[in-house]
């Protein structure tokens, strides 16, 4: 047996610990590109309830 002699036994543990290892990874990835591109929340601008809505306001991209 030598080598392999506690292949089995151990298995599930090192499972575990290689699943455990991976999550961090994916851990440190997930708030590495928080912390480089944090996600703004573009505020959407409504339109004046009291003011009527125009062609204009529906058809010109630029007018904010």
């Amino acid at each position: 047996m030598g080598i392999h002699y506690d292949y089995k036994s151990t298995r599930g543990e090192k499972a575990m610990k290689k699943e455990a290892k991976r999550k961090a990874r994916i851990e440190q990835r997930r708030a590495k590109k928080l912390k480089e591109n944090p996600v703004s929340q573009k505020e959407q601008k409504m339109h004046d309830i009291d003011k009527p809505i125009t062609l204009e306001d529906l058809t010109n991209p630029d007018k904010s």
